[in-house]
């Protein structure tokens, strides 16, 4: 082509017009990509703003406070710098306490799992009034974790509680079931209380199992414990991964022994048993009983880290034992 023809073909209106079009072809496009930009940032600033303030701005001032004897009134506190954390390592009552939040961690989650499957299993099935016994079965996770706490105490007190009652009626002498040696019992039974919640996940998981691969099985001639165990718990392993790091979380961090507590110091530390002065307990009576601010502060900041730990651990031995039902092509 001669430069004539290119003159030629550059002066034709609709090549101009062409020329007045390509530069702007961008411009919609990175408007749009803007605007989906700021619609997010909108939508999820309520999370941001209240993560930075509930969450990041705490943990930075217990962190601070966790250098200091800061004991929540007096102005007078110095910086003590890692003198909380080398406190915390010789103290003996801190590592039982530990200790005991963590065999009530390994004792708690497998049995609140076990229970809210199995239940999940006999509501799955094709019977009558399925709904009812779901809703029947659900009901006491929702109760607020306080209201059941009372109800527990109320149930198993020694003098007027239902449970004593239905003993004396047999002639068995009264149990006092909030002092050692029976109150990690009862706290266990406030586990399984809440076992609905595990229940509903698993549920969910089970409703996601494929039929087909049931039918297989079926046809192979697999009975129902050997089709539960080959098919439907391999299925199941990210919710029981889920509800095992979930549970371990909440175990350690429990404080429900100071509600089974029997009644009588105001302050609801020196009256909770031995058995379940567990870690979050031994934070509670540094914080509102001796006022020690700076090394309560500590004692979480090392929970925090020891979660963080224990999470890891998990994911990394359990990283080959969960079935993951994605096709390989969506993971490129």
């Amino acid at each position: 082509m001669t430069v004539d023809q290119i003159s030629s073909v550059a002066e034709r209106p609709g090549a101009a017009a062409s020329a007045r079009r390509a530069p702007a072809a961008g411009g919609p496009r990175t408007s749009m990509i803007a605007r989906r930009r700021r619609a997010f940032y909108m939508f999820a600033s309520p999370w941001i703003i209240g993560f930075l303030l509930l969450t990041i701005t705490p943990m930075a001032y217990a962190l601070w406070l966790s250098f200091t004897t800061f004991d929540g009134i007096s102005p007078h506190w110095k910086y003590v710098g890692l003198g909380n954390y080398r406190e915390l390592l010789n103290d003996p009552v801190t590592w039982d306490a530990l200790g005991r939040a963590g065999l009530f961690a390994v004792t708690s989650v497998p049995l609140s799992i076990i229970a809210g499957l199995g239940l999940a299993v006999l509501v799955n099935r094709p019977i009558k009034a399925r709904g009812v016994f779901r809703t029947l079965l659900y009901l006491p996770a929702v109760v607020p974790p306080v209201g059941a706490g009372l109800a527990f105490k109320l149930l198993f007190d020694q003098n007027s509680g239902a449970s004593n009652g239905v003993l004396t009626f047999f002639g068995i002498d009264a149990v006092g079931w909030l002092a050692d040696p029976y109150a990690r019992y009862v706290l266990l039974m406030t586990v399984l209380w809440g076992a609905g919640n595990v229940m509903i996940i698993s549920l969910a998981g089970l409703q996601d199992v494929p039929r087909e691969l049931h039918e297989a099985a079926r046809i192979d001639g697999a009975g129902a414990w050997r089709t539960f165990r080959s098919i439907t718990v391999p299925l199941l392993s990210p919710v029981l991964l889920f509800q095992t790091v979930t549970g371990m979380i909440a175990s350690v961090q429990t404080i429900m022994p100071l509600l089974l507590a029997p009644l009588g110091d105001t302050s609801g530390i020196t009256t909770v048993p031995q058995s379940n002065y567990l870690y979050m307990m031994h934070v509670f009576a540094q914080y509102f009983a001796l006022g020690r601010y700076g090394y309560a502060s500590a004692l979480l900041w090392v929970l925090f880290v020891l979660i963080l730990a224990v999470t890891g651990l998990i994911f990394r031995f359990t990283s080959g034992a969960v079935f993951y039902n994605v096709d390989p092509e969506a993971k490129k």
